[in-house]
């Protein structure tokens, strides 16, 4: 047993100095060497826990998504926070958690731009990751409106518009070099405070 704990602490090693490799080299550099380097293991040693570079890149990237997952159910379940409280709070969390992982962004974009040329349908790619933020917005405003906090909304189209003002931060980072998503921030509890009851 203390050797499957071993291997996957190593593996969670691997993917966290790698998510760095990726982050300053760029999908297209990194290589397999750079991040056995970075981890200072061998090559061989990386094909132990990874077929590939892209199995790897996949991992760090679910590595860093469930980080803010986390972060999001803690919000979730913190029965101290109404439905406004609540929607704020994650909306505050994933634009910081853009603001933070802004060169990841970056990379994030030119591999989705690699996929489209070579066919693949990113749009079903990024959907499949971002369902359950989706989700977690609908419930919310689901909550709000039962309880009385928010106005009667198509939450559907309520859930496009906030996810839509974070798509424009990402976008804001990764094609446009912002530092700051204060705008962003702004409109989001704008959006907040047309919602309310």
């Amino acid at each position: 047993m203390a050797i499957v704990v071993e291997h996957d602490k190593r593996k969670q090693e691997i993917l966290q100095k790698s998510l760095d490799v990726f982050i300053e080299e760029g999908y297209e550099d990194a290589t397999f060497q750079k991040i056995a380097d970075r981890c200072g293991i061998t090559r061989t040693t990386l094909y132990i826990y990874f077929k590939n570079k892209h199995e790897i890149f996949l991992g760090s990237i679910k590595e860093l998504l469930s980080e803010v997952e986390i972060a999001l159910k803690a919000i979730m379940t913190d029965s101290n926070l109404n439905s406004e409280q609540a929607l704020r709070k994650v909306l505050e969390t994933l634009t910081d958690a853009c603001e933070h992982n802004k060169k990841l962004f970056s990379v994030l974009l030119n591999y989705l731009i690699q996929l489209k040329k070579s066919g693949v349908d990113t749009s079903e790619r990024v959907r499949r990751r971002v369902i359950r933020v989706r989700h977690l917005l609908s419930t919310i405003l689901i909550k709000g409106i039962q309880t009385g906090e928010f106005k009667e909304l198509n939450v559907k189209d309520a859930n496009e518009t906030l996810y839509g003002l974070m798509e424009s931060a990402i976008f804001r980072i990764a094609v446009l070099n912002q530092d700051n998503l204060a705008d962003i921030k702004a409109a989001l509890n704008t959006t907040v405070d047309l919602y309310k009851a």
